[in-house]
């Protein structure tokens, strides 16, 4: 569990870091056209972590986001994770996201987001994810993107309760 809890906090403070990074725009620099939309694709070497230990996975998908208000958007994305050793027998994850986009428009665009995932294959289970990272636009349409996410999963079935997480540093595309 402290193993756990030290990577949530070190992703969190990579986070947070990313953000404080940010010198904020250039005033010599022309505004670019402003987007309100962007997709993406990812892959993610991740794991799940319970109290009982951890195994390793992967996790990869594509989604889409509209920014609805300055910095705040919503989104989907839609995925698959499998443990390494049996790919076969990975599960689809479906997840619906809040977001906000701390700058927006500029070479680097920092971001956090939180929402509701879905697991399901023969049958389904609910959970909650949040996390964060970046958007590295190298053309004005596309870009490099870095990510963490933690979906969460607080079993109640089994004495006594444990929360599983699924873990994982994404890096992927954006595009828009």
């Amino acid at each position: 569990m402290q193993r756990i809890l030290r990577f949530t906090l070190a992703a969190a403070l990579l986070s947070v870091l990313s953000v404080c990074a940010y010198a904020g725009p250039d005033p010599a620099e022309e505004p670019e056209t402003e987007h309100r939309a962007q997709g993406y694709a990812f892959f993610a070497p991740s794991g799940v972590f319970t109290k009982y230990g951890h195994t390793g996975t992967v996790h990869f998908g594509g989604g889409g986001e509209a920014l609805v208000y300055k910095g705040i958007g919503i989104g989907a994305e839609l995925g698959y994770l499998a443990p390494w050793k049996y790919m076969g027998s990975g599960i689809g994850m479906l997840s619906v996201d809040g977001s906000y986009h701390f700058t927006r428009n500029r070479k680097v665009s920092p971001f956090i987001t939180g929402g509701y995932s879905l697991a399901f294959r023969d049958g389904h289970i609910n959970l909650v994810n949040f996390g964060g990272g970046m958007n590295w636009w190298v053309t004005d349409r596309f870009g490099l993107r870095l990510e963490f996410r933690d979906h969460l999963y607080r079993q109640t079935r089994m004495y006594p309760t444990q929360n599983v997480h699924y873990l994982g540093g994404r890096i992927g595309v954006a595009f828009r």
